[in-house]
C-alpha cells in the first residue's frame, strides 16, 4: 500500500460530480480551481463503540464522500462554500481559526482538519485558500460524514502548504483534532478514510496504528438501511458519556486488582497491563462491578478521590451534570465485542463453508450488546434490525454511534432483491418522511478506496 494518499489526473469530461463541482466553484469564485480532495465515509461492519477503549475494528470504505474543489492564494483568509445550501457560507483569517465547540457547525468541523494539520506541521501561517464542499454521505447517520469532512480538510490543508504527510499521519492527525469540537473518539473513522483500499474490509488496529486486509466472503453482500433519525455526536452528551463510563470502569476494575490506576484511561491498555485474555476480563468484570448503576460518591469512595478530582480529571466538559455510571454493562460490552472483532476475521481468513451463517451471527451478537448493554441504540433502529432479519438479512446490526443513523446487513446475494423490497414495504413506504429519504438511505455497499488527490487532466 502507497504510505502517501494517491494524487490521480481525472478527465473531468467523463465525470459528472467532478464537472458540477468545477462549475459551481467558478461561479461562486469567479476562478478555477487547483485541485480536488476526497475522503469517503465508511460503514463499520462490527467492532462498535471500542476503538477509543484501544480495541480493534473492522470498517470498510464506501462510495459516498466529501469533496471538496481548492485553489490557493496569498489572501490570509479561508473562505468556505457548500454545495448544500442549508450549510452557510464561512470566512476565517488563517490567523484567527477558532472553533465553537458548544456550535457544531460544518464548517467547524472543516476548521478541525485545518487546525490540526497547522499544529502538526508546526505552521506559523497558512496558505489562503478557497473551497467548495459537496457531500454525499448523509448527515448523522453514523456513517462517517463528520469525520470525513475533518479528513477532507486535513488533505485539503496537506496540499495547499504543500506538505507531503503520509496516510497513518494523516489519520491520525485528523483523529486527534476532531476533538477540538468535543468528540472524544478512537480514530476509527478518520484511519479506515485514508487508510481503505478498494475490494477489501480492513482490520484497523491502535498503539501503533495500522490496518490488514479482511477479504470478505462470496455469495453475501452488505447493505446499509437508515433508519432516518439523525444524531450530532457533538451536539449530545451520549457519545462521551459512554467514552466516560468506560473511563471510570477501566479505574475500578485496576484499582481492584491493585494497580496504580491513576494514568490508566481505557479498558483495552488494562487488558495489556494485567496481561490476560479477553475472556479473562469479562470474568474479572463479573467479579468486581456490579450491574446497578454507580453513584458519584461511590466512585470517589472506592478510588479515593473528592468530587472536584472526579469533574476535572475524569469526567469530559460535557458529562459534568452526570450522576449516574452504568459500569458494568458497558465494560461487558466492550471486551465482548473486542472478541467478536476478532472472530468475525478470523472466520473471514479460515472461510470455512458456513462463513456467512457465522459472520451474521456475530453482527447479530453485536447488536444485541449495543441495545442491552451499551444503549446506543434506538427504537427506530430495534425495528429496523428486526425488518432486515425477517427480509432475508443471516445478520444485522447498528453502525456507528448509534441512537439513530444506519443498519448495515449481510444478505445472501440471492435474496437481495426480495430483501431490498421487503425492507422498503415494511420500513420505508407506510412513513411519509422515511419515504421521502429512501433513495439515498437504502443501498448496496462494496468496500471502496481512501482519501486522495483528485487533478484535471
Amino acid at each position: 500500500m502507497a504510505t502517501v494518499p494517491p494524487k490521480i489526473k481525472v478527465l473531468f469530461s467523463g465525470n459528472e460530480r467532478l464537472q458540477k463541482l468545477k462549475e459551481a466553484f467558478r461561479g461562486k469564485y469567479g476562478q478555477m480551481p487547483l485541485f480536488f480532495a476526497c475522503a469517503p465515509g465508511r460503514v463499520n461492519l462490527i467492532g462498535e463503540h471500542i476503538d477509543y477503549c484501544g480495541y480493534a475494528v473492522l470498517p470498510m470504505a464506501i462510495e459516498q464522500n466529501i469533496l471538496a474543489a481548492v485553489s490557493v492564494s496569498d489572501s490570509k483568509t479561508i473562505q468556505l462554500a457548500n454545495t448544500e445550501p442549508k450549510y452557510k457560507d464561512f470566512t476565517v483569517s488563517v490567523d484567527g481559526i477558532s472553533i465553537d465547540r458548544e456550535n457544531p457547525q460544518w464548517h467547524y468541523y472543516f476548521l478541525c482538519g485545518v487546525r490540526g494539520i497547522q499544529e502538526h506541521l508546526r505552521l506559523s501561517s497558512l496558505a489562503g485558500m478557497c473551497c467548495m464542499v459537496d457531500g454525499t454521505i448523509p448527515a448523522s447517520s453514523g456513517l462517517s460524514s463528520s469525520s470525513a469532512l475533518v479528513c477532507c480538510a486535513g488533505l485539503v490543508t496537506m496540499e495547499a502548504n504543500q506538505k507531503p504527510l503520509s496516510k497513518v499521519t494523516l489519520a491520525e492527525t485528523c483523529a486527534k483534532c476532531e476533538r477540538y469540537i468535543g468528540t472524544e473518539g478512537g480514530g476509527m473513522d478518520q484511519s479506515i478514510s485514508f487508510l481503505a483500499e478498494e475490494g477489501t474490509a480492513k482490520l484497523i488496529e491502535f498503539n501503533p496504528l495500522r490496518a490488514t486486509d479482511v477479504r470478505l466472503p462470496d455469495g453475501a453482500v452488505f447493505v446499509i438501511a437508515n433508519c432516518c433519525v439523525e444524531m450530532n455526536k457533538a451536539a449530545s452528551s451520549h457519545f462521551n458519556m459512554r467514552v466516560v463510563e468506560c473511563r471510570i470502569a477501566t479505574k475500578m476494575l485496576a484499582k481492584a486488582r491493585g494497580l496504580d490506576w491513576s494514568h490508566l484511561l481505557k479498558l483495552g491498555d488494562l487488558q495489556k497491563e494485567l496481561q490476560v485474555s479477553l475472556e479473562q476480563m469479562l470474568e474479572l468484570v463479573e467479579e468486581v462491578l456490579h450491574p446497578e448503576p454507580y453513584s458519584r460518591d461511590e466512585i470517589c469512595k472506592t478510588l479515593g478521590i473528592s468530587t472536584e478530582q472526579l469533574c476535572e480529571n475524569i469526567l469530559s466538559a460535557n458529562t459534568q451534570h452526570a450522576t449516574d455510571f452504568k459500569l458494568y454493562q458497558r465494560a461487558r460490552h466492550v471486551y465482548g465485542e473486542a472478541a467478536r472483532v476478532l472472530q468475525f476475521k478470523a472466520v473471514c481468513d479460515s472461510s470455512p463453508a458456513n462463513a456467512v451463517a457465522q459472520l451474521g451471527d456475530l453482527m447479530n451478537r453485536s447488536h444485541a450488546s449495543c441495545r442491552d448493554l451499551y444503549e446506543c441504540s434506538c427504537p427506530e433502529l430495534d425495528q429496523l434490525v428486526d425488518i432486515c432479519l425477517q427480509a432475508g438479512a443471516v445478520g444485522s446490526r447498528l453502525t456507528g454511534a448509534g441512537w439513530g443513523g444506519c443498519t448495515v446487513s449481510m444478505v445472501p446475494g440471492e435474496r437481495l432483491d426480495s430483501f431490498l423490497q421487503t425492507v422498503r414495504e415494511h420500513y420505508y413506504v407506510p412513513d411519509a418522511h422515511r419515504s421521502a429519504l429512501e433513495k439515498q438511505s437504502l443501498f448496496v455497499t462494496r468496500p471502496g478506496g481512501g482519501a486522495a488527490i483528485f487533478i484535471e487532466e
